[in-house]
């Protein structure tokens, strides 16, 4: 693969992962929850082939066990 083919592979997978970060966003405030360090990990996107880690950050407890409660299949567990 090219040197040109690996950055073209690179950036698609930046954007991918933009896009899952986005979709989670999304998802959450949809429920009701905002992780306010949701964001991509920037060492993970660096190098010829990218892991492209999404950082989920830091939250309090309050968000926490909203957070729990949505996950939950039975909704059981809402923030107290």
């Amino acid at each position: 693969m090219t040197t040109a083919g690996r950055w073209m592979t690179a950036m698609e997978k930046i954007r991918d992962a933009e896009q899952a970060r986005d979709e989670l966003n999304d998802a959450l405030r949809a429920a009701g929850v905002c992780l306010p360090s949701l964001s991509l990990d920037a060492a993970s996107c660096t190098g010829p082939v990218p892991l492209t880690l999404i950082e989920l950050g830091r939250c309090n407890v309050a968000t926490a066990r909203a957070l729990a409660a949505a996950v939950r299949p039975d909704g059981l567990g809402a923030a107290r």
